[in-house]
């Protein structure tokens, strides 16, 4: 079968806030520059963005079609709405296949597709993911300020999660079955973080608002914002299939860089949640600039 090949300097995997920030670098270095996006931002549930400098509160959304119709006033950048499937080393950099069977090579390529959460499973937890089932404090937390708070215990971190999380309110510490260590409860019990330790059965509320844990016994906890570290892993394939490594990270997997974004795989970049925690919009947009700007220096001098 026959492709048509679309040549760039750059290519960018995921046109969200790590990737248009790397193309819009890119774009003013006079360099080519094609973004595959699949409009799947990770940050989609959520209503609104915060500590975003310039714009607390805009949504999500929003903010990135603003970023993207400036970025195509630039004459050198293409944005591909399509999936990238499949990516392969060529002798002058790298050829990625999209959904369609079209074909792109470019000499360098950067990662930003962003990643994928695992949620526990609990009726309820799902639905109001991003709305009143939460993962940062400082992107939503003053939100919820002095109202019943609880965090959802994955792994021993979690307990460092739950200490943090009573800065915003009084705040419980839901084990859902765990064990909870001795000196762990010492530490909750000083900064006066309540522990429950029965599972949870649901999450009831009206719509996307959260109103209390529910137990099998049929107790009920009352409860308006619950923070969660769901399990995280890359949402695409390509990292893999270049040959690049990749950690277990503190949440997840994590691609690994060094201080330019570039991966174990020469020519590879990452940036934003892929290569990094934690994880905020402002330091994927810093990470995508970082990317962006070291890949123009290896073009110019590598």
């Amino acid at each position: 079968m026959m492709h048509n090949t679309t040549s760039h300097d750059v290519l960018v995997i995921g046109g969200a806030f790590a990737g248009m920030a790397a193309a819009t670098y890119l774009a003013r270095a006079r360099r080519s520059v094609c973004v595959l996006d699949t409009g799947k931002p990770r940050n989609r549930f959520a209503e609104a963005s915060h500590g975003f400098l310039g714009q607390d509160g805009r949504a999500p959304q929003e903010i990135l079609d603003t970023a993207r119709a400036q970025l195509l006033g630039y004459w050198n950048v293409q944005v591909v709405q399509q999936e990238a499937v499949t990516a392969r080393r060529a002798d002058e950099g790298f050829v990625v296949t999209l959904a369609s069977g079209e074909e792109h090579e470019a000499r360098k390529v950067i990662l930003a597709f962003g990643l994928r959460d695992t949620l526990q499973n609990i009726p309820g937890l799902e639905e109001r993911w991003g709305r009143s089932v939460l993962h940062c404090p400082y992107c939503h937390g003053i939100e919820f300020s002095e109202r019943a708070l609880g965090v959802l215990y994955r792994t021993p971190m979690s307990v460092h999660q739950a200490l943090l999380i009573a800065e915003w309110g009084p705040t419980t510490l839901y084990l859902h079955g765990e064990e909870l260590a001795a000196e762990d409860a010492e530490k909750l019990a000083v900064r006066g973080v309540q522990v429950e330790p029965a599972r949870i059965a649901q999450l009831v509320g009206n719509g996307h608002t959260l109103h209390a844990a529910q137990f099998a016994d049929g107790r009920e906890r009352t409860l308006e914002a619950l923070y969660v570290a769901p399990r995280s892993c890359l949402s695409s394939p390509i990292a893999q299939q270049l040959g690049a490594a990749i950690d277990d990270g503190p949440m997840g997997e994590m691609i690994r860089t060094d201080t330019n974004r570039m991966t174990t795989v020469d020519g590879l970049y990452a940036a934003g949640d892929i290569a990094r925690a934690p994880h905020s919009v402002s330091w994927a947009v810093a990470d995508g600039v970082t990317a962006g700007t070291s890949v123009h220096r290896a073009l110019v001098f590598g």
